[in-house]
């Protein structure tokens, strides 16, 4: 048994409705045979290709349990989930330890976060220098007085992010996010976190899912990568083209894929080129 804490069970589908309504993401193949969902370990990994509905589920479930969010809006709020908060109204979700702490990530809302912490460091560092050119004829008291709103933000950005997020590469500043923003006994709904990271950085990131499991924390990652889904004894759900079902790792087409293509670059590349050339 992996170590960590299953808060959120399961989650059912209450089709009540006479007719499963006929637009996205309800008529998505795999989500529209979907029933029940359970979370066995404290590691889950929803895996299919891109349009199968891991990403529509995921954010649906974020939209059901009301996660915290990386962007500017809440799940509430955010008119890129107004489909998911439909589909959200039909889940029904069974707890051990209900939670509100963790984290909803997408990439595309961490990269735009970094940007508007960017834009606020940047606002804070001009606020102060319009203070110290305003101030320059008064006491030193009240000089301090008016720097003192400004300088308590950047020191609270510095002491939470180090020398900024904007300043490191991608990868890195992933990484540096997550670990701020980790809180204890939480609930984290990350999709496609290898979006910003090099392979190495994977590893990276596994490593620091492994020790934040030990503060009880609980994991559902929606990923298209064979080394992040590789982490040992967690669940795996493959999302085929009609439903939902629990797969092993090795049976992954993601998994022999990716091996046979290392096994045998060339052998690939030249069928793949050959067949460009037949069109």
């Amino acid at each position: 048994m992996l170590d960590g804490m299953i808060h959120l069970k399961s989650l059912r589908v209450e089709k009540t409705d006479a007719a499963w309504p006929k637009r996205y993401p309800f008529n998505v193949p795999a989500i529209a045979s979907l029933d029940r969902l359970d979370f066995t370990t404290p590691v889950t990994f929803l895996v299919g290709e891109n349009g199968s509905g891991k990403s529509a589920l995921l954010e649906a479930l974020a939209c059901a349990i009301g996660s915290i969010t990386a962007g500017s809006e809440s799940v509430k709020t955010d008119q890129t989930l107004a489909p998911a908060r439909e589909l959200a109204h039909t889940f029904r979700l069974a707890w051990t330890k209900r939670t509100q702490k963790g984290l909803f990530l997408r990439a595309e809302d961490f990269f735009g976060y970094i940007n508007r912490l960017s834009a606020m460091r940047a606002e804070l560092e001009q606020d102060l220098k319009n203070v110290d050119e305003e101030y320059t004829t008064r006491t030193e008291v009240a000089h301090s007085y008016a720097r003192m709103p400004y300088a308590g933000e950047l020191s609270a950005l510095q002491n939470r992010y180090g020398r900024g997020l904007e300043a490191y590469s991608h990868g890195e500043s992933f990484l540096e996010f997550f670990q701020a923003r980790f809180i204890p006994d939480g609930l984290y709904l990350i999709d496609e976190p290898e979006a910003p990271l090099s392979p190495k950085r994977q590893l990276t990131f596994l490593s620091l899912v492994h020790r934040l499991l030990a503060q009880n924390a609980q994991f559902i990652i929606a990923t298209h990568s064979p080394l992040i889904m590789a982490y040992p004894g967690a669940t795996i759900y493959w999302f085929d083209k009609s439903s939902i079902e629990a797969a092993n790792y090795n049976d992954l087409e993601h998994v022999w894929l990716t091996k046979s293509f290392l096994n045998n670059p060339e052998r690939w590349l030249k069928d793949l080129l050959n067949k460009e050339a037949e069109k």
